[in-house]
């Protein structure tokens, strides 16, 4: 894969090991400034996986191998934190919010200046988006719903000042409507500038939201390209949309 200045984000040969089995083997994956980018597939096909071994991550100890860039730069030899600081920031399956502090108080650490050109979400940026968030402020974080938990994390990783958002699974665990709410935000997100690679079990709500999307089973991407050309794949339409491709 030759690296490409339309590319924000990219992966060559990124492996995923844990105790010798192989869970992850992407062999080139790229994302473009301002898209919103959906990985699709059913549980275990390797999504966790693969926005973890982007992040050099893990919640076990996995052996990771590949390269990553980040507008160009190599950052393949960084770790976690340092990837972070350049703008990479990681929305975990359990949200990652302080239970036992406000709302406001989860919302108070930001990026404190401009990094490269990336925006730095105000309170008053995060409280326009999620205006529920604003309303229950001074509630704990426990206090939450499901929904609103998963937007204050999505907040908290925009005050940050990200380059790239990974988010893994917001939809999860959410009613049909909370999870239209998510991702019709995260969408706006892209629309205002933000680079997304979002990780979505619900391929019915991600394809009516994503500019592209790639389908990973069994750590491979079987497919790749633009939402209009993977809704008429059948592998897509037949095993998650129920129905044949048109």
């Amino acid at each position: 894969m030759s690296i490409s200045p339309e590319y924000v984000l990219q992966v060559e040969n990124l492996n995923a090991e844990y105790n010798g089995n192989r869970a992850l083997v992407v062999e080139q994956l790229g994302l473009r400034e301002k898209e919103l980018m959906g990985v699709v597939g059913a549980n275990g096909a390797g999504k966790s996986t693969l926005v973890g071994a982007i992040l050099n991550w893990s919640r076990g100890a996995a052996k990771v191998s590949g390269r990553v860039w980040l507008d160009g730069e190599d950052i393949s030899s960084l770790s976690t934190p340092e990837r972070v600081k350049r703008g990479l920031l990681l929305i975990p399956e359990s949200q990652l919010i302080f239970h036992n502090m406000s709302v406001a108080d989860n919302l108070a650490h930001h990026a404190t200046s401009k990094v490269d050109g990336r925006h730095i979400y105000s309170l008053d940026d995060v409280y326009d988006l999620f205006p529920n968030l604003a309303l229950r402020r001074d509630n704990m974080g426990w206090q939450l719903s499901g929904g609103e938990r998963q937007m204050l994390g999505i907040a908290r990783a925009l005050r940050m000042a990200p380059r790239v958002l990974l988010l893994d699974e917001p939809s999860i665990g959410l009613a049909p409507k909370l999870v239209s709410a998510v991702l019709e935000t995260v969408r706006q997100l892209a629309d205002n500038g933000l680079t997304v690679l979002l990780i979505e079990q619900n391929v019915h709500a991600a394809i009516e939201v994503v500019d592209s999307m790639a389908l990973l089973d069994q750590g491979h991407v079987l497919a790749k390209g633009s939402v209009d050309e993977m809704r008429g794949d059948p592998r897509i339409a037949e095993a998650y949309l129920g129905g044949e491709a048109s």
